[in-house]
């Protein structure tokens, strides 16, 4: 089941700002589970199950990194801006998907041969001038009857393969896996609490839909749902970043190097001590690099207890993101047990 969500929502497209066919998902998958589905001005899907006075947000961002079209010149070439956090050397060459007023339109981000490259260019690097995307047309009205005009986003074109030993590749991991370990996660809870499942919106451009619906719902506590990078592959070392894939879900104690979110210590407790009555392995993190909609949800309404239950997720933020599907599972196993009691905040 768990395999199948990923699935789903990973091959589903929906860059910051366009997510709604994400939403649609989980608006479906949830609609028998839950006692109300609703989505807020920002675009955030909230399902709520209902229980006493005592409130649980669970926050998890539906959207993907991803681009943008910013003008179309004469013979039908894309310029595009980024939306997330993209290492450009990633984008050379990729495939995309252009969702335009017409339908899906694939392309192919193009750039300068790296035959007809000096050395000094090939020092310097890539930038994002250097890149564009090519559709197929020959000029720029062919391109608008396509459908694609200023505004129109565009994803990465892969859909999920499965590898080795229980692990999937594919795009958008970051965080569709948070996604999908939520919903999982309010079709399994019996908790005597209010759960609210928050689909958030717009966090890889400013923790956005978490920011206001955290200050909507008011929640007593929150728990954010997402991925991290682990340290367990070549090009990074574990005494940097102690945690590994297939070892359990990571509870964030600090993020950004505490510039971003520092856990309530009664939220990290209370996780990981479910943890250790039910058996369920997890792992702890102090991170030094991104951050979550956790910390967002944490500085609402004067402060709301909070911290981040995350997936490892090798190569984050890439077309080829992979996980462990027995880090997801156990992930949904310790956020069902611990709704069953309430942390002592």
């Amino acid at each position: 089941m768990v395999k199948e969500l990923v699935i789903k929502l990973s091959n589903a497209h929906g860059v910051s700002g366009s997510e709604e066919s994400v939403t649609g998902i989980v608006r479906r998958e949830l609609k028998k589970y839950v006692d109300d589905i609703s989505v807020d001005a920002m675009g955030n899907l909230v399902a709520v199950k209902k229980g006493s006075d005592f409130s649980v947000m669970l926050a998890a961002h539906t959207d993907e990194i991803g681009l943008m079209v910013k003008s179309i010149d004469e013979k039908g070439f894309l310029r595009f801006v980024t939306l997330g956090g993209w290492y450009l050397p990633t984008l050379y060459n990729q495939r995309v998907i252009l969702h335009g007023t017409r339908g899906s339109v694939p392309g192919v981000l193009g750039g300068k041969p790296p035959h007809k490259m000096d050395d000094e260019e090939r020092k310097k690097g890539i930038k994002i001038d250097d890149l564009f995307i090519d559709v197929g047309v020959a000029t720029a009205a062919e391109a608008e009857d396509l459908g694609i005009e200023i505004g129109t986003p565009g994803t990465m074109d892969r859909s999920v393969s499965e590898l080795a030993n229980g692990r999937l590749t594919g795009k958008a991991f970051d965080n569709r896996v948070g996604v999908a370990l939520l919903v999982r996660t309010l079709q399994l809870v019996k908790s005597p609490f209010t759960i609210y499942g928050v689909f958030t919106v717009q966090e890889e451009v400013g923790l956005k839909g978490a920011r206001t619906s955290a200050y909507a719902l008011n929640p007593d506590c929150a728990v954010a749902t997402d991925t991290t990078f682990p340290g367990d592959h070549p090009g990074i070392d574990l005494k940097d970043v102690p945690v590994e894939m297939g070892k359990g879900p990571i509870i964030t104690v600090a993020d950004a190097s505490g510039r971003g979110l520092i856990a309530n210590r009664a939220m990290v407790t209370w996780l990981k001590d479910t943890a250790r009555r039910n058996n369920i392995p997890v792992q702890l993190e102090v991170g030094s690099g991104g951050t979550t909609d956790a910390t967002a949800i944490h500085l609402e309404r004067g402060g709301i207890p909070s911290t981040t239950l995350s997936i490892p997720a090798r190569y984050i933020h890439s077309p080829v993101e992979v996980v462990d599907l027995r880090d997801i599972e156990n992930g949904v196993s310790l956020l069902v047990e611990a709704l069953k009691t309430r942390p002592k905040i």
